[in-house]
């Protein structure tokens, strides 16, 4: 079975279009008219034209090779069956009401499978929000809004269609769009170790973000996060409540533990949010791999500094102690009154800071550089210092910054663009810097 239709169509079929607003196939229509390509609204009662698109009474009087299907379960196998008829390489299937639901739903999903095997259909779904990968103008959800989702560097592949739907509007409204969102759902054929290998070769996608309840192929799984050259990073949830979980995606139950040590062991990070699942993706996509776990950090205010020291010391992350050679040269910055070890405390931002982070930054003892400022007008950010410094070294550079969103917005866009990493809270720094000393080689 090939995925190339699911993730690189030359046209689409939506599959029960409406001109209807607030319908499933008018909101699959809406985005599926983002794709530079030939788009079939196909619906025999349809009459006209929908987003200046002429109804088709079937799939089979269309070229297409990805159709989305916006028709009810019980009348998917049938559509299956046309789209297989058609020559229809890949679907994807909105509907619910299938493994999740009980006996009949069961039945109804063996029916897709197996006329998808038969023709060799790649199927997403049953039971998911569609995918998305916006630096190929594709939007095969009935998602609203997913159409102006923009291009970024981590891609998603969530059993769950609310969050990958979550996760993808968090990246947007934080400023970073997504490589692609993949709504798994029921994996009637498509699932985790058959979806990683695709984005592990998609050039657009720099990091991949797993939500996982449970797949009966964990073991295919782990082999092609493996075998991935792409940094992956993991959030395994439904590991109670046994009911709702196979009530959801007809995910088989399996303990947290099952997961966990096989996943570190394939080279994954685990994460315990999906706030977490994210940055984790943001930073393993955006920084440079660290060539140890030892991190030196710079604050500019002593109690964030310590909040951050904290975390990360809770996870194991060492904070090694600074050379001769940066000692001397901080001694030679810093006021008598400040913390110059590691971490290193100016005491509040000052003219300076760049210098200081620079010094500690080169340090031969330090892998990873850790930096937490609050804005002030007077001084905004080092970006020059940092421009110098990044392009010195090869380390990974998380910069944690507060202050007024529309003050921070130019210098925080200028520092992605160097590949530092950029959060806004203590907690999110130091989970970000306890990844990069966790992926370390």
């Amino acid at each position: 079975m090939s995925l190339t239709a699911l993730f690189d169509p030359d046209s689409i079929a939506v599959i029960g279009a409406s001109k209807t607003p607030g319908k499933l196939g008018n909101d699959a229509m809406a985005n599926a008219k983002e794709f530079d390509g030939p788009v079939y609204p196909v619906n025999p009662s349809g009459e006209g034209a929908v987003y200046g698109y002429e109804f088709v009474d079937s799939v089979g009087d269309t070229d297409a090779d990805l159709a989305l299907c916006c028709v009810p379960g019980p009348a998917t196998p049938e559509v299956i069956e046309e789209c297989g008829a058609a020559g229809v390489g890949a679907a994807v299937v909105f509907a619910g009401g299938f493994a999740e639901s009980g006996d009949r739903g069961r039945e109804l999903q063996a029916q897709i499978r197996d006329t998808a095997d038969e023709y060799d259909i790649a199927v997403l779904g049953p039971n998911t929000a569609g995918h998305i990968i916006p630096h190929r103008d594709l939007f095969s959800s009935f998602v609203p809004g997913f159409d102006e989702i923009e291009s970024g560097d981590v891609a998603i592949a969530a059993q769950s269609g609310g969050v990958g739907v979550t996760a993808t509007f968090q990246l947007d409204r934080e400023g970073y769009g997504t490589a692609g969102m993949y709504g798994l759902g029921n994996r009637v054929n498509t699932d985790f170790d058959d979806v990683v290998p695709m984005l592990d070769e998609d050039p657009a996608a720099e990091a991949i973000a797993l939500h996982i309840e449970g797949t009966n192929e964990i073991d295919a799984a782990i082999d092609a996060i493996d075998e991935a050259d792409t940094p992956v990073a993991a959030l395994k949830s439904g590991n109670r409540m046994a009911e709702f979980v196979e009530a959801h995606t007809a995910a088989p139950i399996q303990e947290y533990e099952r997961y966990e040590q096989a996943f570190r062991d394939a080279g994954a990070v685990m994460a315990d949010s999906l706030t977490e699942l994210l940055d984790a993706g943001r930073v393993l996509a955006q920084c440079p791999q660290a060539d140890g776990p030892n991190v030196g950090l710079v604050t500019a205010q002593a109690g964030p500094g310590i909040m951050m020291a904290d975390s990360l010391q809770e996870r194991g992350v060492t904070f090694p102690e600074l050379t001769e050679e940066t000692r001397e040269r901080l001694d030679e910055i810093l006021l008598g009154f400040t913390y110059d070890k590691n971490p290193v405390d100016t005491g509040r931002p000052m003219p300076e800071f760049g210098d200081v982070i620079d010094a500690v930054g080169r340090d031969d003892n330090v892998d990873i550089v850790l930096v937490y400022e609050i804005f002030e007008h007077s001084l905004g950010y080092p970006v020059e210092e940092l421009e110098r410094l990044t392009a010195d070294i090869d380390k990974p550079v998380v910069f944690t910054v507060a202050g007024p969103d529309d003050a921070l917005a130019e210098d925080r866009e200028r520092l992605e663009e160097l590949g530092v990493a950029t959060f806004d809270t203590p907690e999110r720094g130091a989970y970000a810097a306890s990844v990069l000393a966790e992926t370390s080689r």
